[in-house]
């Protein structure tokens, strides 16, 4: 059970990662590296299988498409 417990903190520290706006707006680019470094980890700790990571990496494409549309926004004053 303790193994369960270890996985769902670990998906759970990812999705952290994700929701964190201000770290995503600050600086789009490193959070994405990181996001998809953390979701390559949990795949390769078996945490995570390859439906998963994909779901993942997918996500965390939304969220710097998010970002860069947001900074597009406040660039143009919008």
């Amino acid at each position: 059970m303790e193994d369960v417990g270890a996985k769902s903190s670990a998906i759970a520290q990812w999705q952290s990662l994700l929701r964190d706006d201000v770290a995503l707006l600050a600086m789009p680019g490193a959070h994405h590296k990181a996001l998809l470094s953390q979701a390559h980890a949990l795949y390769r700790g078996h945490v995570i299988d390859a439906d998963d990571l994909n779901d993942l990496l997918e996500l965390a494409d939304a969220a710097l498409a998010y970002a860069v549309e947001a900074l597009l926004d406040i660039d143009t004053g919008e």
